[in-house]
């Protein structure tokens, strides 16, 4: 039995975490953490979890929640994780980051972007960016663990196979994505409200969004020299998803069989990246509720450049869902324990 504490459990990220761990026999869920309901019963917050979860909000004390738990997910705002870590802490348990506190090595970038001050530095070179498909053997040893975030998930593992193959031009890359709502999470903001967002779609971030360091250092690890990349994100009128579509100059000509090759090499064998068909595009309803990523890419012969296109549920893959993935590796369990959930539809 694998004791769990969350911290940050009444956020969506945090929701989804209890949904996919309430399911397993192998899981307890020892401390539901909430700065905001402390003391209040988790089902009164979230009525899915009536007669599911009985029990109360607890604190984020993460001293006392390291000797209760086997490993600690925290779905919580930047800054938070690295302010409450310490090495005593890790001695005891695991910690999985769902924050972008652990995810950029380069302190001063994740400083520059992110316009705080980093807490806890002295952990960023052990952990361990938890992209499994990539980083699979390094997570199975690791004791903290970065959860990577949603619009770099799906961006990384649409791109990452041909610029690591040396097929597309690293300086030539645009990615154009686009997410649902909850990714805004959980917090009351006027430019969340239904009448903000309904019946509209803008860009958001441009030229400034914070996942894009994290977006240029993993695609650089592939391409092995520094990458700078335009990245936009767009806010779209629905719950649940991601959608990216990438652009890239081909280094060379390349037939679709070649490409083809090139993306069932990386990942015939994963469970949760699925190649599309020939001229199939990626769509986030056929993904939703999952831990799938689907991923497809068109040649332009016109312009000899390359579309690269991937969708997943930014709550499941994009957050709660890898960071479960994480911790079975972690524990040396199954990989897709837990989470072959068929997409839902409609």
């Amino acid at each position: 039995m694998i004791k769990v504490g969350i911290i940050g459990s009444t956020g969506y990220a945090g929701n989804e975490l209890v949904r996919l761990l309430m399911q397993r026999k192998d899981v307890e869920i020892v401390w539901y953490g909430s700065r905001s309901y402390i003391d209040e019963k988790y089902a009164s917050l979230y009525r899915n979890m009536f007669e599911v979860v009985d029990a109360s909000c607890l604190d984020d004390n993460m001293e006392e929640l390291a000797k209760q738990a086997d490993v600690i997910f925290t779905a919580t705002p930047q800054g938070l994780c690295a302010s409450l870590v310490t090495e005593e802490i890790l001695k005891q348990t695991k910690i999985i980051d769902l924050s972008a506190d652990f995810r950029i090595k380069d302190v001063a970038t994740y400083e520059n972007w992110y316009g705080i001050t980093h807490k806890s530095p002295q952990f960023i070179k052990e952990a361990v960016y938890g992209l499994c498909e990539i980083n699979r053997e390094q997570v199975k040893k690791a004791r903290i663990v970065a959860n990577p975030g949603c619009y770099p998930t799906c961006t990384t593992l649409s791109i990452y196979p041909l610029l690591k193959e040396g097929l597309i031009d690293p300086n030539t890359i645009i990615v154009d994505a686009k997410s649902g709502t909850s990714g805004a999470g959980r917090g009351a903001k006027v430019n969340n409200l239904y009448c903000e967002v309904n019946e509209n779609i803008k860009a958001y971030g441009v030229a400034t969004h914070r996942h894009t360091p994290e977006i240029e250092e993993q695609l650089g690890y592939a391409a092995g020299t520094e990458v700078r990349i335009n990245f936009t994100p767009h806010l779209v009128p629905m719950n649940r998803g991601i959608l990216i579509t990438a652009y890239a100059s081909l280094i060379k000509e390349v037939s679709y069989e070649e490409v083809k090759a090139i993306y069932d090499r990386y990942y015939s064998k994963e469970k949760f990246v699925r190649v599309l068909e020939k001229d199939v595009c990626p769509e986030t309803r056929w993904v939703e509720g999952s831990n799938y990523v689907d991923v497809n890419f068109k040649i332009d012969p016109r312009t000899k450049r390359i579309i690269m296109m991937g969708a997943m549920d930014n709550l499941v893959k994009g957050a709660a869902g890898q960071a479960v993935q994480n911790m079975n590796l972690m524990f040396g369990l199954p990989e897709a324990t837990g989470l072959e959930q068929v997409p839902m539809f409609p």
